[in-house]
């Protein structure tokens, strides 16, 4: 190891120490050190640090770049305590681009017409999966990336629950499903061994040659199956795969408001299921839709009146 490897490790040791969450700073700041190491650069320096910043394999239009400069930055504050001829790049040197868009709320009927036109897929092994698939995401607001990682040991047919291994956050959790999901995913389990005897990999979901599906495959599946039934069509942006989740959690809002529940007391279980590290987080999702809006703003005058009495 190099004396940057070893001030690394030192580094997220004592940040790992104070309670910091550094799960993307463990998988990034030893690129960046490679970076400087095959540079055969001394320390940090503003120049390296844009340039690994800003390497090839970076899209100049996503957040990458601003997310490698917050590690380099953090990493250089460190080392100027060491080596004096540490730079540090400045604070906003590369912005994080403001990207968000409103996310597309599918209807009941969409989820249907995509599902049915996965079943439509030409080989029955893909048709299975990702109709599945789908179906899971909708049901259970479950990351894409989480969907992808299950196992078939991550499933208990007994309890009714999936568990969620390290996903966002380094968070596990296990997932409660109803019966009519663990009986669709006991569908596509038979399906699955019957079409795959030999299975490459140990994941729930496969391809149609035995491995682990990938989401690049899963998204552009998707994407295909929204253009064909015209879902999302009228929209100002296309529909996402990812807005699977953003629907749910939006229509299981609604669904409180509408019955006149306290959401405030049950917003934490949402956000636990969801796997968000804290309700506010979840408190985003009321923006996502008007209709959802204006009903916590309802209820916050009716809980205002009743405070007034």
């Amino acid at each position: 190891m190099s004396a940057l490897s070893d001030a690394a490790v030192d580094y997220l040791r004592l940040r790992n120490r104070l309670g910091h969450d550094l799960a993307e700073y463990h998988r990034l700041l030893p690129r960046f050190v490679a970076y400087l190491d095959d540079t055969e650069a001394p320390t940090v320096t503003v120049a390296a640090a844009l340039a690994w910043a800003y390497g090839p394999d970076v899209d100049p239009m996503t957040s990458v770049a601003a997310r490698r400069m917050t590690i380099a930055r953090g990493f250089a504050r460190h080392m100027a305590g060491i080596d004096p001829r540490t730079q540090i790049p400045p604070a906003g040197l590369i912005a994080f681009p403001k990207r968000w868009h409103p996310p597309f709320i599918f209807e009941p009927g969409d989820i249907d017409a995509l599902m049915a036109a996965a079943q439509g897929l030409r080989w029955p092994l893909p048709a299975a999966t990702h109709s599945t698939l789908i179906g899971l995401l909708a049901v259970t607001g479950m990351r894409v990336g989480e969907v992808i990682s299950l196992d078939r040991a991550d499933i208990d047919w007994q309890e009714g629950t999936l568990l969620i291994r390290e996903s966002k956050f380094g968070k596990s959790r296990l997932v409660p499903i109803l019966p009519s999901t663990l009986a669709a995913l006991d569908s596509y389990r038979r399906i699955r061994e019957q079409k795959c005897s030999r299975p490459t990999t140990s994941a729930f979901f496969v391809s149609i040659r035995g491995g682990r599906m990938g989401y690049q495959c899963v998204h552009d599946v998707f994407r295909n199956l929204c253009d064909h039934t015209g879902t999302g069509s009228q929209a100002a942006r296309p529909p996402r795969i990812h807005d699977l989740r953003h629907t749910f959690a939006v229509r299981t809002l609604l669904g409180w408001y509408q019955a006149g529940d306290d959401v405030e007391a049950k917003l934490p279980t949402l956000s636990t299921y969801l796997g968000h590290r804290d309700p506010r987080s979840t408190y985003w999702y009321l923006s996502a839709a008007p209709e959802l809006l204006a009903l916590a703003a309802q209820q916050l005058e009716l809980s205002r009146e009743g405070e007034a009495r």
